[in-house]
């Protein structure tokens, strides 16, 4: 079996949301009931701020990172190419990422109970990410939200095919950045980057 697999098994696949699910799960659990009984106002803040962290995460990895630097970029085309495919970040590379560039940084700049809470928020960002994009791609959605979010991430495949196609026809420069938020729309309206 391969670790870092681009494309997933469906047992592998589902595996991904079961561990994230639980690690959640445990993570909220851990604060909740092992965490000292201190002011809990500061770590639901935290947890709130790791999940607007998220936001911020996401956009910026979709736009520079799998639309950016090879061999991402090349990787991320092929979900372009066939988006009902199982392809998604290998969960012991998402797993890692989050665990040294978020957990470990926030553990040397606070206690444990904070860094575990930052953490957790970037969690839920993440898990709510990787469920929204599996929603857009292989369910068939009667929620307005969902259908909005499908329809942005539907425009953002169809206008990177079309650019592709004509830049390879005319050697021409085409504007293809567009709708990079898969969860919320609201960064590329902050950026300029909606449809």
């Amino acid at each position: 079996m391969e670790v870092f697999k681009l494309e997933h098994s469906k047992p592998a696949y589902i595996a991904d949301f079961v561990l994230y699910g639980l690690s959640i799960i445990s993570l909220s659990w851990f604060l909740m009931f092992a965490k000292p009984q201190a002011p809990n106002l500061d770590i639901i803040l935290l947890i709130f701020c790791g999940l607007v962290f998220w936001t911020f995460i996401e956009y910026g990895l979709h736009r520079f990172v799998l639309h950016g630097i090879a061999p991402f970029s090349q990787w991320h085309a092929t979900h372009h190419k066939r988006p009902t495919a199982l392809i998604c970040a290998p969960t012991i590379l998402s797993a890692m990422l989050i665990l040294v560039l978020v957990f470990v940084p926030s553990l040397w700049l606070m206690n444990v109970w904070r860094a575990c809470a930052l953490t957790l928020g970037v969690l839920i960002g993440y898990f709510a990410y990787a469920l929204t994009h599996h929603a857009i791609h292989h369910w068939h959605i009667n929620n307005a939200w969902l259908k909005q979010r499908k329809t942005s991430h539907f425009l953002h495949h169809q206008l990177h095919h079309q650019a592709d196609e004509l830049i390879a026809k005319q050697s021409k420069k085409y504007k293809k950045d567009c709708c990079y938020g898969v969860t919320s729309g609201v960064l590329d309206k902050v950026f300029n980057t909606q449809y």
